[in-house]
């Protein structure tokens, strides 16, 4: 990897310093941020204390005492729980947060420690800026969250239609389908304030995959774990549609093939790449109350 960029992209404000190459470059200025922030122009609070903390009185919680496990354990050594190698996103994942009487190292408090592997933002051939890991990460482990303005639809919706066809879009949509039907939609953009999260690239095979987690607010966490061991040196990606490791329900599957026009080249250099990245159409409606017809 040759010698390491001394300047730090966090700012000091991860738990590990982000080095950046090459250090004669430097990505476009934006105000670092670790965590979730609230968006100017509406969204809810991603710092409101919304859950009441477990009663453990312990260095660590068992399943079988905790008020925060109600679905069984979530991490094991630190990885996320994938009991026979698959993974189920029908539970919500909760972890121990401020009003806990657990202590600060148990094992249900992964995400809230940030960033536990080396990280670099760098200069790729095609992509523009990316992300690779400085060391070895095992498969199952947090890497990284993807952090930024917490938007409510109009907003996010208004910030797409601003954007000219070669802004880069950082606005992620994540939509939880909920037991009673409905679905619970959360609009992120680190545009203008985030974290190393916005410097992930797509991949069609990507080394990462995406779990909404819960502290302790109801603005869930969007948490990056491996998909597998990564290698020293090893760009990290993900799939922006969300359908590596997670289910996506045929209706969106159907809205992200839409609209050819508006369709991207993809060069993550997969043997099963699609060739362009994906696409919610959703966000790019010029008239906001089509929504309800997709």
């Amino acid at each position: 990897m040759g010698e390491r960029c001394k300047m730090d992209v966090s700012q000091g404000l991860e738990t590990l310093p982000v080095s950046l190459w090459p250090p004669s470059e430097e990505p476009p200025a934006f105000q670092y941020s670790p965590d979730h922030v609230a968006g100017k122009e509406g969204g809810p609070h991603p710092s409101e204390i919304s859950f009441p903390g477990c009663s453990c009185h312990s260095a660590s919680c068992l399943v079988s005492k905790c008020s925060c496990l109600p679905y069984g354990e979530n991490y094991n050594n630190l990885c996320i729980n994938n009991e026979g190698n698959e993974l189920d996103f029908s539970k919500p994942i909760f972890e121990c947060n401020t009003m806990c009487q657990c202590g600060e190292l148990c094992q249900n408090r992964v995400i809230q420690r940030g960033l536990q592997f080396r990280l670099e933002v760098f200069k790729t051939a095609k992509k523009g800026w990316g992300l690779r890991t400085v060391e070895f990460i095992p498969k199952g482990r947090f890497v990284c969250e993807y952090a930024g303005e917490i938007l409510d639809f109009g907003e996010a919706h208004r910030r797409i239609q601003l954007q000219t066809p070669s802004d880069p879009n950082y606005i992620i949509a994540l939509r939880e389908h909920l037991w009673d039907g409905r679905i619970m939609e959360t609009y992120v953009d680190p545009t203008h304030i985030g974290n190393i999260g916005r410097f992930l690239n797509h991949s069609c095979e990507p080394n990462l995959f995406m779990v909404p987690i819960r502290i302790d607010s109801v603005v869930p966490k969007l948490a990056l774990f491996a998909a597998r061991d990564i290698c020293e040196g090893e760009e990290l990606t993900y799939d922006y549609s969300g359908r590596y490791h997670n289910y996506l329900p045929i209706k969106d599957q159907y809205r992200l093939q839409q609209d050819e026009e508006s369709k991207k080249a993809c060069y993550c250099g997969a043997n099963l790449c699609t060739g362009f990245l994906p696409y919610d159409s959703s966000l790019f409606l010029k008239d906001v109350s089509e929504k309800g017809t997709l």
